[in-house]
């Protein structure tokens, strides 16, 4: 049976060049896990959170899914979102989509995608809530990239309206929404401009 043996390689690789940069790196990172930022974000494996944003491992909690959703009956997105607000006490959550999704993509086709169908329904559900404006948008490029907008924006108040997130507002938790967009050929991130620090 083949072990990756290339991936150990690379971890090993990985590991010793950051001990040279920073000795004691990973016996500090051991013993405490103190991020500001939770990044939901895609599984997209070309969207990696902490590279986009140039941190280190331990700065960043980090959940993704395909195309960025936060539904209220995933107790697994729920749960990280939880524990990021009430127990690391995170004081952004930034909700990061990207052009090009592929998750958005299929949800504007016809095709028979099998199980994933069921997930890509509640960005069918996005395109609902806006058909009118997206409706008006001819090009089909265009039109992809703003559902993927929407979405981002969608999630954002998703994340709001989580008891996690409410709670932690009327507590007056230093606490801040975000949305932001990733454009894969230029590597440069976007804020939507949806900012939300409060229940008002």
């Amino acid at each position: 049976m083949k072990t990756l043996k290339s991936l150990f390689d690379s971890n090993r690789i990985w590991a010793e060049q950051i001990e040279k940069e920073q000795p004691g790196f990973f016996e500090q990172l051991s013993k405490q896990q103190t991020p500001e930022y939770l990044w939901i974000g895609c599984a997209d494996s070309r969207v990696p959170a902490n590279e986009i944003i140039n941190l280190p491992p331990g700065e960043v909690f980090v959940h993704r899914n395909i195309a960025n959703v936060v539904v209220h009956t995933d107790l697994n997105c729920l749960s990280v979102i939880q524990y990021a607000v009430e127990v690391l006490k995170v004081k952004h959550i930034i909700v990061c989509g990207h052009y090009g999704c592929g998750g958005v993509a299929a949800s504007l086709d016809d095709n028979d995608h099998g199980l994933i169908d069921n997930w890509l329904q509640h960005i069918r559900d996005v395109y609902r809530f806006h058909s009118a404006e997206l409706d008006s948008i001819e090009d089909p490029t265009a039109k992809k990239e703003r559902l993927c907008e929407l979405n981002v924006i969608e999630q954002v108040g998703n994340v709001c309206a989580t008891r996690t997130v409410r709670t932690a507002f009327k507590n007056g938790q230093n606490l801040n929404i975000h949305g932001w967009i990733y454009r894969l050929e230029d590597g440069l991130l976007q804020d939507l401009g949806v900012t939300v620090t409060g229940l008002e």
